[in-house]
């Protein structure tokens, strides 16, 4: 039997695999949602907009490496489900402030910041369970299945909310995603695993147990690399993001409307499922370390055509924008599975949490202080400039794997590394 059936047979994947794919759902609502209230129902500004970036993106930063040392001490499938029940609760919270009326732009700044840290917890314990959940040679094949499926979720979803949204008030599709959340704690609520949470006996001072992560980060040459590249593409590009809304519903920039974002989106999860399938077949191409340099590479180049479209005759503006869209979808998807998976076969299970924290600490931290920059530039200069400082800066971020061992190495590590 091939690993690809062996994976769908086992139960307590198939569960994880379905609530995930469909709080995918939810996420592609809330993705369309989230920037249609703060410019159009909101009218945020530029700086505003940086903000609210920021608080959705903050908790990496600030609590990021705690969580990972907790996660380590705790059952991992718990605390994904208790996050998933908070930020079902934070979601509906939206639609019942927009309903009476009172719903301003930060409250929607602290809600970000809630959904935020639960996020956090969720995202760490998350890419830490699987290698808990199956065996080794079953990881990638399950990575690949699990952004498949998010992809294949996200390719009709977005297009048919922005035809709702021409109908039905952005903030009530929020319940939508309240719910799917609740689907994927039903989900989680019914795996069984093995996992035993660390005994107190072998726990040390949290200080030190965090410290261990950041230096098996450090430490790891390839892990070094790619925590760098990858922190500092989030840091240009969330420049970039954090004034996309602005640039693409405003009148004054591109002008366009909620069906033709939900159009946009549709292509970007089009361009990630084939990405996704795509990936083992590029692998055994290019090799995985070559596979990584190239996604960069070609990642960095498309965000060019975000501020070149501003250029272009109007009519050509949103095609320019769905190239950028499918063509980042695709390599980001070969970028992360490939590297995601090299990381979970490198690191030893006990520090599983610690070492996820510990990158998403740096690639995820990035991205508020990109927010924040994002918001401040756009604030002095417009909108255009600091999309444009920030596709020009994403480009040269392939440089720290391009100057690095996985250039050559067709096969990244198959077991964590002892020395």
């Amino acid at each position: 039997m091939s690993e690809k059936l062996r994976v769908t047979r086992q139960p307590g994947f198939v569960k994880l695999w379905i609530g995930q794919t469909v709080s995918a759902v939810g996420s592609q609502m809330t993705g369309l949602a989230i920037p249609v209230i703060a410019v159009t129902f909101l009218n945020a500004s530029e700086l505003e907009m940086g903000l609210l970036n920021a608080a959705d993106t903050s908790a990496f930063l600030v609590v990021g490496l705690l969580a990972g040392a907790l996660v380590d001490r705790w059952r991992k499938r718990k605390v994904m489900l208790v996050a998933d029940l908070v930020r079902m609760l934070a979601t509906a919270l939206v639609p019942i402030l927009w309903v009476y009326g009172v719903l301003n732009i930060y409250q929607l700044m602290v809600i970000g910041a809630i959904m935020s840290v639960a996020s956090v917890f969720f995202d760490v314990s998350y890419q830490s369970y699987i290698p808990i959940l199956l065996k080794s040679e079953y990881i990638g094949v399950a990575n690949s299945r699990l952004e498949t499926t998010s992809q294949i979720s996200g390719i009709a979803s977005p297009g048919i909310v922005g035809q709702i949204l021409t109908i039905i008030k952005a903030p009530l599709l929020l319940i939508v995603d309240a719910i799917t959340f609740f689907i994927s704690a039903i989900s989680l609520w019914f795996i069984k695993d093995n996992e035993v949470p660390k005994p107190k006996v072998d726990r040390r001072p949290i200080g030190k147990e965090i410290a261990e992560g950041l230096s098996f980060v450090w430490n790891q040459k390839l892990i070094r690399a790619i925590s760098f590249t990858t922190s500092t593409s989030n840091l240009f590009g969330t420049m970039v993001g954090t004034m996309f809304a602005l640039y693409f519903f405003r009148e004054a920039y591109l002008g366009l409307n909620a069906a033709a974002f939900g159009f946009l989106m549709t292509f970007g999860s089009v361009g990630g499922l084939l990405g996704a399938v795509s990936t083992p077949k590029l692998i055994k191409v290019f090799g995985e370390g070559p596979l990584i340099v190239l996604s960069s590479f070609v990642m960095g180049a498309s965000q060019l055509l975000i501020p070149l479209s501003w250029y272009l005759p109007r009519e050509f503006a949103l095609p320019a924008l769905i190239v950028n869209t499918t063509i980042t979808s695709f390599t980001v998807l070969t970028y992360n599975i490939t590297q995601v998976t090299a990381r979970q076969r490198i690191c030893p299970e006990h520090l599983l949490g610690r070492m996820n924290a510990s990158i998403r600490f740096m690639v995820w931290g990035s991205m508020p202080i990109g927010a924040l920059l994002s918001g401040a530039l756009g604030h002095q200069f417009g909108v255009i400039t600091t999309i444009w400082i920030g596709a020009i800066l994403n480009f040269f971020t392939v440089g720290f794997v391009l100057f690095s061992p996985l250039r050559t190495m067709r096969e990244m590590p198959q077991k964590p590394d002892t020395k």
